[in-house]
């Protein structure tokens, strides 16, 4: 007798349900914790600082994001919020003391992600001698702010721009960072595709997996408002009754294994899994299904300011501030719910749905699970009463309950600088340049350029900013140039695609956006 389809995917679900146990101490799972540091600057309830995060809910915590400087050095790409130097905020020795509470904690730095690009990663990379500069400059870095490692978010080599090349380059690079890891003790990771094609052109997965301490599937963004229908950012599975060509290949489970396929080993595999979500604007309110047109991404959330994507915490408030309002369906294939109110709609996970994807991660022998990222969950508990809803379930899917020690009695120590005193060196888009520790100061502030303390669009050039920071009666006045392709976007005090940005749509440089 045959069974329908959907019957044979719950009958798999309620077996791997069944097959998943919880581990030992010993054999803890691990819990990868993205943050992604200019959460700082999101206004109200949704500002994110280092302080905000709890270092008992993952096994590991990795800082977003280290740039590669016009020197191929590693940098800093917000060197007020991220170092001590210059009168700075410190975040990231600051985001690597949190082990001083859980001495269990690994701290982890990462390098890249989508602003970024590929072509200076995929230029550095064929040169033996710029890989051993900048190895050397990521030595340094980690131990002087008291990383435990490296994570390396390049998207992607052979693609954006790279070479054929970059694929045999990549693991030269990663075989020397490795060897001048070693005898620091220093984890070297990385942030990888979930695409088939990308996978392909991309990566030498036997190669990786033999060098690389985990590896992170970023198995999110399938589907985004970069496509003209709407579709789930995350799906666990594929629906055979609507996913056809290439779309069969957009969901989770044929992601891992294919990573497989190629050789991963599961144990080094991290299931990424997303705590937001994508959402439309439906050209025909009535036809809300998936691959249902739509015309436009829904409008910005009130944290993340940025069209059509919210994180689960505006989700969440969203549902709490019109109840009744938004109707939720839940796909037995996908496993992960969406909604829609009128001609809004949004494809995202809440609880049950990555408490079946931990279990799933689980059942497939993987290493853990991954997050991206912290501050989009319900991190203050205003929707469910206990903060971090989303990363605690995965968590305690995957290891039991969490255990927080006995409060300590003494005063908290405080975090340290390890490494030489500050020079008076710092970097400012990208260049490294020497000068007197304390910039350029403009007393009194011309209305034309610091009026306030934060970032400021340069009011003749979309692709420039400034920083302006008080000291006393003056201000200091740090400059910053975005990436190719890029502009800065004063809603989220980050580059952002010209397509994005008002009043910046036709800036020179603008590329495509490409998944």
């Amino acid at each position: 007798m045959k069974l329908p389809i959907a019957i044979l995917v719950l009958l798999a679900f309620l077996n791997l349900s069944a097959s998943v146990s919880v581990g030992s101490k010993a054999e803890k799972k691990k819990m990868v914790c993205y943050y992604g540091s200019w959460a700082v600057y999101r206004p109200g309830a949704g500002k994110f600082d280092v302080e905000d995060l709890d270092p008992f809910i993952c096994t590991h915590i990795i800082y977003g994001f280290a740039g590669l400087g016009y020197d191929n050095t590693i940098i800093s790409l917000d060197p007020y919020n991220d170092l001590p130097e210059n009168w700075g905020k410190g975040a990231m020795v600051r985001f690597t003391g949190l082990k001083n509470q859980n001495p269990e904690l690994k701290a982890i730095l990462a390098i890249g992600g989508w602003n970024e690009g590929s072509e200076k990663y995929s230029k550095m990379v064929s040169s033996p001698s710029e890989r051993a500069k900048f190895t050397n400059s990521v030595v340094d870095f980690l131990l002087k702010y008291n990383f435990d490692g490296l994570d390396f978010d390049w998207e992607y080599p052979s693609n954006r721009g790279g070479i054929p090349a970059d694929k045999e380059n990549f693991i030269y690079m990663i075989e020397e960072l490795k060897a001048a890891f070693s005898p620091h003790g220093l984890l070297l990771t990385a942030a990888v595709s979930a695409g088939k094609t990308t996978i392909d052109t991309a990566y030498d997965v036997p190669a990786m997996s033999r060098i690389l301490d985990h590896i992170h599937i970023m198995a999110y963004d399938f589907h985004g408002a970069w496509e003209d229908f709407t579709g789930h950012n995350s799906p666990l599975y594929s629906n055979p009754e609507i996913d056809y060509g290439e779309f069969a290949t957009f969901n989770q489970d044929y992601a891992v294994n294919y990573w497989l396929d190629k050789g991963a080993d599961p144990s080094k595999l991290v299931l990424g899994m997303g705590l937001y979500g994508r959402g439309f604007i439906l050209s025909n309110p009535a036809n809300n299904g998936f691959y249902a047109s739509a015309n436009q991404p829904i409008s910005a959330g009130p944290y993340t300011r940025e069209p059509g994507i919210w994180g689960y915490n505006e989700i969440c408030e969203k549902f709490a501030a019109e109840p009744g309002t938004w109707t939720v369906v839940v796909d037995p294939f996908y496993m992960s719910p969406y909604t829609y109110k009128g001609n809004q709609w949004m494809g995202y996970d809440d609880q049950d749905s990555l408490k079946t994807k931990a279990q799933y991660a689980a059942s497939k022998g993987l290493g853990g699970a991954m997050v991206w990222s912290v501050e989009t969950d319900d991190f203050h508990g205003t929707c469910h009463g206990t903060p971090f809803i989303l990363i605690k379930t995965i968590y305690e899917t995957l290891n039991g309950p969490i255990v927080y020690p006995t409060p300590p009695t003494g005063e908290p120590t405080q975090p340290t600088v390890t490494g030489p005193a500050p020079t008076g060196e710092f970097t400012t888009g990208g260049y490294s340049t020497t000068k007197d520790p304390r910039p350029t100061t403009v007393t009194p502030p011309p209305s034309q350029t610091c009026q306030s303390e934060g970032y400021f669009p340069d009011p003749n050039d979309c692709g420039k900013y400034y920083l302006c920071v008080p000291s006393g009666s003056e201000w200091v006045v740090y400059y910053y140039e975005c990436g190719a392709g890029t502009v800065f976007d004063p809603s989220i005090n980050n580059c952002n695609f010209p397509y994005n940005v008002p009043g910046c749509e036709n800036y020179p440089g603008k590329r495509d956006v490409q998944h």
